[in-house]
C-alpha cells in the first residue's frame, strides 16, 4: 500500500478484530455463491467441493494476515494454495481459480462496501497480489510439465528407434497425451536451427494425425500416428483422410536442409521399430540418388541401403521382388532380367528371346502386376535389377549364364552366313627327275 496513507493503528486492530469475527460468515457466503455463480462447482464430487471451501476460507484467512503485514506477500500463494490436495490443483484449471478468486473477493466486498475505504482498497490489492500469485503458481507448473513431457517425449522416441521396448512403454505414451491410433510411420530428416514443435503438433492435428518428436544430434525425428476421426460417416466419406506421403509433404517446412525419408508403414506403435529402422537406413544413404524428392519413401532408397551393406534391404529386395516372380513364373522373371540387360530395349528384348516385341510388353506388365514395380521406369528399372542381382546370388538354383537355346540360334545364323574359305591348291614342285 501507500505510505502516504496509513490507517490509525487503533482503527486497524479494530478492524482486524472484526475481519477474525467474521471470516466464518465470510467463507460460508462465499461457498453459497459459488455454488450459485460457477456451475462447474455445482457438478464436482462432494470431497472435491470441500477442497475448493478449503481454498476459499484460506484466501480469506490468508488476507487478513496481510492486511496485518502487507510484507507477508511472497507467502501469499503458499498460504492459499497449500490446503488444496494435489489431485485438485491437477482438475481445477487456472481460469476456474481466477474465478474462485473473483467470488471470493466479490463477497468480502459486498460485506465491507460501507466499511472504511482503506479496507476497501485493500481487499483490491490484495486480489490483485493473489491473482498474480495464482497465475504464478500455474505457469511454474506448466512449465514443469513442459519439461517432464519433452524428456519423457524423448525417452519414447529412443525406445522406438532402438526397438528395446518394456512394460512402461504403453503408459509413458499414454500419459504424453498420445491421440494415434492404428497405422504409424516414423519421418527422418535435419533438424532447423529453430525447431517450433508447436508448429509440427498443429500441421499434423490438422491432418488427422498425431506426433512424437525426438531430436537426436542434427537429425529430427518425427513418429506419425493416425488421429481419431471425430467426423461423422457421410463426412469421413466424402473426404478421405490423408496419406502418410501427404502427412510427411505438409510437415516438410518443418525440416531443415538435406534430405527427409519417411519410413514404411506399420500396423501400430509397437512395430514402429521397423518403419524407423527403415527410415534412418534410408536418410544415411539419400544423399546417392541425385533428385531425391522431398520426402522420399525409405522404400524407394532400397538399391543404396543394401549397397551400404543394410540387410533389411537385401531381404526386402528378394523377399518382394526375386522370390515372387520366381515362383509366379520363370519365363516373367527371364524376360524381365534379358529387358534389363538390353537397355530396357523392347526390340533387343524382343530379338533375344525369340518373340515379338508386343509380347515383351505383355510380361512387363504381368510383371508389374505381380511386384507392383513397373521396369519401364528409370529409377524402378535400378530397384528391380538390384533384386535380380541380389536373388541370384542367395539363390543355389538360380541359372549361370545365358541358356543355350539363346545363343545356338544366333551363333548358327552367323556360321551359315559367313562366306566359305576354299583352301588354294599347293603349288607343285620343280626339280630335277630321276
Amino acid at each position: 500500500m501507500s505510505a502516504s496513507r496509513q490507517q490509525d493503528p487503533a482503527a486497524k486492530q479494530k478492524t482486524l478484530a472484526w475481519l477474525r469475527t467474521v471470516s466464518g460468515e465470510f467463507a460460508t457466503a462465499t461457498i453459497k455463491k459459488l455454488d450459485e455463480t460457477l456451475p462447474w462447482y455445482g457438478s464436482m464430487p462432494p470431497g472435491r467441493r470441500s477442497a475448493v471451501g478449503l481454498v476459499a476460507q484460506a484466501g480469506i484467512t490468508s488476507f487478513i494476515s496481510w492486511f496485518d503485514d502487507p510484507r507477508s506477500t511472497p507467502w501469499i500463494a503458499a498460504d492459499v494454495f497449500g490446503a488444496a490436495p494435489r489431485e485438485l490443483l491437477r482438475s481445477v484449471s487456472l481460469q476456474q481459480t481466477l474465478q474462485l478468486i473473483r467470488v471470493t473477493c466479490e463477497v468480502v466486498e459486498d460485506r465491507v462496501k460501507d466499511g472504511d475505504s482503506y479496507l476497501r482498497e485493500a481487499i483490491l490489492l490484495y486480489s490483485r497480489e493473489i491473482a498474480f500469485a495464482a497465475a504464478d503458481v500455474y505457469a511454474r507448473a506448466a512449465e514443469a510439465r513442459g519439461l517432464w513431457d519433452a524428456r519423457l517425449e524423448a525417452l519414447v522416441v529412443d525406445s522406438i528407434l532402438s526397438g528395446e521396448y518394456d512394460d512402461e512403454l504403453p503408459s509413458r505414451i499414454a500419459a504424453l497425451g498420445w491421440h494415434g491410433h492404428g497405422e504409424v510411420s516414423v519421418l527422418v530428416g535435419t533438424a532447423p536451427r529453430m525447431l517450433d514443435v508447436d508448429v509440427l503438433r498443429r500441421t499434423a492435428r490438422h491432418l488427422d494425425a498425431d506426433v512424437l518428436i525426438g531430436v537426436q544430434g542434427s537429425r529430427l525425428v518425427l513418429v506419425i500416428g493416425r488421429a481419431d476421426d471425430e467426423r461423422d460417416e457421410t463426412d469421413t466419406a466424402t473426404h478421405a483422410r490423408p496419406s502418410f506421403t501427404d502427412i510427411a509433404a505438409a510437415l516438410e517446412p518443418g525440416f531443415g536442409d538435406g534430405p527427409l525419408v519417411l519410413g514404411h508403414e506399420v500396423p501400430g506403435l509397437v512395430d514402429a521399430s521397423g518403419s524407423a529402422k527403415a527410415a534412418l537406413a534410408g536418410f544415411a544413404v539419400a544423399r546417392a540418388w541425385r533428385n531425391a524428392p522431398r520426402p522420399a519413401l525409405a522404400d524407394d532408397l532400397l538399391p543404396e541401403r543394401a549397397l551400404a551393406g543394410d540387410p533389411v534391404a537385401r531381404a526386402t529386395l528378394v523377399n518382394r521382388i526375386y522370390r515372387p516372380l520366381k515362383a509366379h513364373s520363370s519365363e516373367l522373371l527371364t524376360t524381365l532380367w534379358c529387358y534389363l540387360d538390353n537397355g530396357r530395349s523392347l526390340e533387343a528384348t524382343a530379338r533375344e528371346l525369340f518373340v515379338h516385341p508386343n509380347t515383351v510388353r505383355y510380361r512387363l506388365k504381368r510383371v508389374t502386376d505381380v511386384i507392383g514395380w513397373d521396369a519401364t521406369g528409370a529409377r524402378e528399372a535400378l530397384i528391380l535389377q538390384s533384386a535380380l542381382i541380389l536373388g541370384s546370388i542367395s539363390d543355389p538354383d538360380a541359372p549361370s549364364g545365358r541358356p543355350k537355346s539363346h545363343v545356338q540360334p544366333d551363333a548358327t545364323k552367323r556360321a551359315a552366313a559367313a562366306p566359305r574359305l576354299v583352301a588354294a591348291p599347293r603349288p607343285k614342285k620343280h626339280g630335277p627327275t630321276s
